[in-house]
């Protein structure tokens, strides 16, 4: 029987080749197909700011990513992906990817930003500036941890790893096993955004703090004035104007084509001719100090002099814990950007100041995409949460201070008499809900100027909220001059990126010589079955005893 079986399969694999490819190939393909679970990850990714301001370029030059990814303990990185977790990031391994040229970088951002240790956290805000001011064409990402990317981050720092292994044969080994990803962006390359507004309506920071807290508290400010503005036996001797400018981090963009038109395009100057002050008011949602921030020390006698003073007086007489002082500094007019907005009404000759818990334009939470949320005042006791972040009582009391100082100059309380305590103000009058409902409504969405266009729901919901408080509530919009811009822009920020699962060239060099190997013992097996047959027989056939 088993020999007339041999026959019929000799005969019928060796009259019909197709057919043997037919029999055996789907068992190749059931052998190698990969698994269609985890084969790719999609997922969102922020590109590093890109723009020029006043003909310098600033932050990564390009947006196209198609390559294999690696970490940096990988020894090549060369036209590679380097991606990186910012509890491992340095400026150290960010250099040694832009030296290989590398093919992009991702730095994978925590969720919770209070899980990170401060250190690491004030480590990055100090990198960032370097960052930003170094030209690159690695285009940079940054992405927000979830666990299909930290499993991608794990199984890539393996196999990154295993290639400082001292054995030849190890690495071969594991490099041809190890799972790799190919990492591609769907977005094309970015270009310069024509005829983009700065809509000088609001601040458009990057964070909670700065300047978050100076947009919720300007505000605050026009609806407690507002209440006081409504009765003309309340109404002071001074009108106010609330101006919530635009491209602060574009070096006052949108303040300084504000002046512009108001000062140089009118037929009046009455703008430069009666303004008392112009306070400001950047970073003062946290810290136990205030600093007033000037050009030029005001003069005795002056309204400047004035709020200074009730500065000083509500300061030591309704809040000691806070220290309030004088930071004086001269417009450099060298320097590539301005210190803080109230340089741009210096320059104007227009008298000016600007209000912060910050001691020094300097500070790196100024321009940080650590500041990305507010703390409630029943944070509690303890290590403070890492990074910038809003202290809702802090801003409540800085509110109501400088509220009352500013009602005490344009009410001219001191020359009459009133007392440094005196509350024109009481607690039922602050809205303290109401402040951090506008904290963090500000800090739930990006606010860079080149996200933010004038039809944007953030101006659009500002206009509604000071138009509540405030009468004739106008839009100023700025665009770059087309032939010598100031600021250009650039789109692609916002990207999605996929993670596709592969395996390196040398798997499918390795793959190919077994199916062939496969295919040839399959292909000779069946052209020499009656051989193959014999040889089997006689070896599984037991021998008989002879007697």
């Amino acid at each position: 029987m088993f020999e007339e079986a041999s026959e019929v399969f000799d005969n019928m694999f060796k009259s019909s080749f197709p057919l043997t490819f037919i029999v055996f190939i789907p068992a190749v393909l059931i052998l190698v197909s990969p698994l269609p679970a985890e084969a790719a990850h999609e997922f969102t990714v922020y590109r590093m700011q890109q723009y020029d301001l006043q003909g310098q370029p600033y932050g990564t030059r390009n947006a196209i990513l198609n390559t294999e990814a690696r970490t940096v303990e990988a020894e090549v990185l060369s036209r590679r992906c380097v991606i990186m977790r910012l509890v491992d990031f340095s400026y150290e391994r960010y250099q040694k990817a832009l030296r290989q040229s590398a093919g992009a970088v991702v730095i994978i951002l925590p969720k919770n930003m209070s899980t990170m240790p401060q250190d690491i956290v004030q480590q990055f805000m100090e990198l960032e500036p370097e960052m930003l001011a170094t030209e690159t064409i690695v285009p940079v990402y940054f992405a927000l941890e979830d666990d299909e990317l930290l499993s991608i981050y794990t199984q890539t720092l393996t196999s990154s790893s295993s290639q400082g292994s001292s054995s030849a044969a190890e690495v071969l080994i594991h490099t041809a096993t190890a799972n790799g990803f190919q990492m591609v962006t769907s977005g094309a390359q970015s270009k310069a955004v024509s005829d983009w507004a700065i809509t000088s309506l609001e601040w458009l920071s990057y964070g909670a703090d700065s300047n978050g807290s100076g947009v919720s508290m300007l505000l605050e400010l026009a609806r407690l004035f507002s209440r006081l503005y409504t009765y003309k036996r309340t109404h002071a001797g001074y009108n106010l104007l609330f101006f919530v400018s635009g491209g602060g981090k574009f070096n006052y963009q949108g303040t300084k084509r504000w002046l512009e038109d108001n000062l140089d395009h009118t037929d009046s100057s009455l703008l430069q001719d009666n303004v008392a002050f112009v306070l400001c008011l950047d970073t003062l949602g946290n810290g136990d100090s205030l600093h007033l921030h000037v050009s030029k020390p005001p003069k005795e006698g002056t309204a400047q002099y004035a709020l200074l003073k009730e500065l000083e007086t509500v300061a030591s007489n309704q809040y000691p814990e806070v220290k309030f002082s004088m930071v004086h500094k001269k417009i450099n007019l060298a320097d590539d950007t301005l210190a803080w907005e109230h340089e741009r009404f210096g320059i104007r000759r227009l008298p000016a100041f600007t209000l912060s818990h910050l001691n020094s334009h300097r500070e790196v939470q100024r321009s940080s995409i650590m500041d990305v949320r507010s703390v409630s005042s029943e944070h509690g006791a303890g290590e403070p949460p890492a990074g910038p972040h809003v202290d809702l009582r802090k801003l409540s009391r800085n509110t109501k201070l400088i509220a009352e100082s500013l009602a005490r100059v344009i009410y001219n309380l001191t020359e009459k008499g009133a007392p440094g305590d005196l509350q024109i103000f009481t607690e039922q009058m602050m809205q303290e809900e109401q402040l951090s409902s506008v904290v963090d409504w500000l800090t739930a969405q990006p606010r860079a100027a080149q996200l933010v266009d004038k039809d944007s729901s953030v101006v659009s919901t500002l206009e509604y909220h000071l138009g509540r408080y405030l009468k004739d509530v106008r839009r100023h919009y700025v665009k770059a001059d087309k032939r010598d811009p100031e600021f250009v822009f650039y789109d692609q920020l916002k990207q999605t990126m996929n993670a596709y699962r592969v395996k390196p060239a040398i798997f499918d060099l390795l793959l190919a010589f077994c199916i062939a190997a496969y295919l040839g013992v399959i292909y000779l097996s069946i052209q020499h079955f009656v051989v193959l047959y014999s040889v089997v027989r006689r070896i599984t056939t037991p021998k008989t005893k002879q007697h």
